[in-house]
């Protein structure tokens, strides 16, 4: 298990140095200074935090399209809140419960009405966008960060110390308890067996429906926690906010390892993944090529991962 786990990251990680050290080399100036490496990292908070949770879902054999909508409607929810004179903490925590409810629902759907994860994600995903236009009337919420915005902001000179904003500490937090539940639980070792072979796991006494809401309440807890860092980023609730963020963050967990069949993937994987396609955004943007050259670059960077996911797996079978 161990030897497998760590296969998982080993190329992902290969990858991610050799494109650091490609745009290292073309803009040596500007791209490999320590601020740049600061930037980036703070970049990858939003998608790595999500990703995490996207990962558990792709494990279990399911899909999550509504984590667009999910941080979408978190950062309206936090400054709903702030304006209505809730402290950031309280304003943070509704939003991820907010969240966390329509996960709930959702894995409810997956798991006791046995519907398509995708089918179900896509309702949810343009259920939320709506309900996060409702809340902010169709327009964007200005509201007092309150302290928020120093989740993901430039340190001041006083807390210069710390290297990184808090936002990517909590990062770290996540990926780390994120990987522990995945590898020592008794919760993580059902979620691989369900996504290895559903029926099997439930003929070993597997709760297969309440793992299910578990993992998609996980993800979408994550996905709010995400629109918390996104809220501190934009210090407005904007209900258009995070278009396509879900296909960032599938790519991420694909790129890092995870199977689309299920069973396989890794947290450590998938966050490298979320760091390669940063860099790869940073370094385009670092030698100034044209937006169209990035989404290139990481598509096809996807569909290499998928179709070795796919030859590793026929290798396998046969």
């Amino acid at each position: 298990m161990k030897k497998v786990w760590r296969k998982a990251w080993l190329g992902p990680m290969a990858a991610l140095l050799g494109v650091y050290a490609l745009f290292a080399v073309l803009r040596p100036d500007t791209f490999a200074r320590s601020l740049n490496l600061i930037t980036m990292a703070r970049q990858t908070v939003v998608v790595g935090i999500a990703t995490a949770g996207m990962t558990m879902v792709i494990i279990s054999g399911g899909i999550d399209l509504s984590v667009g909508s999910s941080v979408a409607l978190t950062t309206v929810v936090i400054a709903r809140a702030l304006n209505a004179g809730a402290s950031p903490f309280v304003a943070a925590l509704a939003g991820v419960a907010v969240a966390s409810l329509a996960g709930v629902l959702i894995g409810a759907a997956v798991g006791l009405l046995r519907i398509t994860p995708f089918v179900v994600t896509l309702g949810a995903m343009t259920i939320l966008r709506g309900a996060a236009k409702g809340i902010a009337h169709q327009q964007k919420i200005d509201a007092d960060a309150s302290g928020l915005d120093d989740l993901l902001g430039v340190l001041p000179a006083e807390r210069s110390w710390m290297i990184f904003p808090p936002g990517v500490y909590v990062l770290a937090v996540v990926a780390v308890l994120s990987a522990a539940l995945l590898r020592y639980t008794k919760l993580g070792r059902h979620i691989f067996a369900i996504g290895s072979n559903e029926r099997t796991a439930r003929l070993c006494g597997v709760e297969v429906e309440t793992v299910k809401i578990a993992v998609y309440t996980i993800s979408a807890a994550l996905a709010g926690l995400a629109g918390v860092m996104e809220f501190a980023t934009l210090t407005v609730g904007d209900p258009t906010d995070s278009i396509g963020l879900e296909l960032d963050v599938i790519a991420a967990a694909v790129i890092g390892g995870a199977s689309l069949l299920g069973g396989e993937g890794s947290i450590p994987g998938s966050l490298i993944g979320a760091l390669l396609m940063t860099v790869i955004k940073t370094g385009c943007t670092h030698l100034g090529l044209a937006n169209w050259v990035e989404e290139v670059v990481t598509g096809v960077i996807i569909v290499v991962a998928v179709a070795l996911d796919h030859l590793r797996h026929r290798r396998a079978e046969s």
